[in-house]
């Protein structure tokens, strides 16, 4: 098994895709081949103005991620430091888990409007509990000689937080956070595509499925993929850099 590369599956899906849409008889206004995808992508960001939607996806995503993340930090650092809120807010929060996130968007649509903030507070609600289950684990399962620890040498409590809570549940932490960058781009198409029509990819995907353009639907969760792909690298490299550096 260790001889098998892992662009053998997506290489044999490929193939696949092109047998089908080659050689049964279903449309390629249905189903176009791979090539023409490849090139409607490519036209796309030469004449096509894909480059200013996937600008406006990546500008939303990131801003979400980076309100939904720093409150779920916070929330968690609250929940596994505080025993009292632990105890108030922890069944409040696991029980906001148990709702589906597109349940959501119609008080998110009254509260923030379909616009740009809408789809901003979506994102940031989906980036928002990977942060916060991960940062509650991580600060929850400090040893209790940590606390006592800081006691003698009369930390404050935001010493404590910064010097202590903070270093020994940053993998947790960092998990969550990677967790919620890929939350928050999966939740980037669903905010483009339900909620009010903007720039964007999934804007994109909206028109090609109003004019019956597959290839055009296709391209776009192409890129979709091969961006949230990105996405899981470039953290997976980030938390490795950061913990290496702690250990140091």
């Amino acid at each position: 098994m260790k001889r098998f590369s892992p662009l053998m599956v997506p290489l044999g899906a490929l193939a696949v895709w092109e047998a089908v849409s080659r050689l049964s008889r279903v449309s390629h206004e249905l189903l176009p081949p791979p090539e023409m995808v490849a090139y409607r992508l490519w036209d796309g960001f030469a004449h096509g103005g894909m480059t200013g939607d996937l600008a406006a996806s990546l500008l939303r995503e990131l801003s979400g991620f980076v309100i939904g993340a720093t409150g779920g930090v916070a929330l968690g650092l609250l929940l596994g430091l505080s025993r009292p809120a632990g105890r108030l807010l922890g069944p409040l929060f696991l029980g906001y888990r148990q709702v589906a996130l597109f349940a959501w968007v119609p008080l998110l649509s009254m509260w923030f409007g379909g616009g740009e903030q809408g789809k901003i507070a979506f994102i940031a609600l989906a980036a928002l509990a990977p942060a916060a289950v991960n940062t509650w684990r991580g600060t929850g399962a400090l040893p209790h000689s940590y606390i006592e620890l800081s006691r003698v040498l009369m930390f404050r409590p935001l010493d404590y937080v910064r010097f202590v809570a903070l270093p020994g549940a940053l993998p947790s932490i960092l998990t969550g956070l990677r967790s919620s960058l890929i939350a928050a781009w999966l939740a980037t198409a669903g905010a483009e595509l339900f909620l009010d029509v903007a720039p964007g990819l999934g804007g994109r995907m909206n028109e090609g499925r109003e004019t019956f353009q597959m290839d055009l639907v296709l391209a776009s969760v192409v890129l979709l993929g091969l961006l949230g792909l990105a996405f899981s690298r470039l953290a997976v490299a980030a938390e490795k850099t950061l913990l290496k550096r702690r250990a140091a």
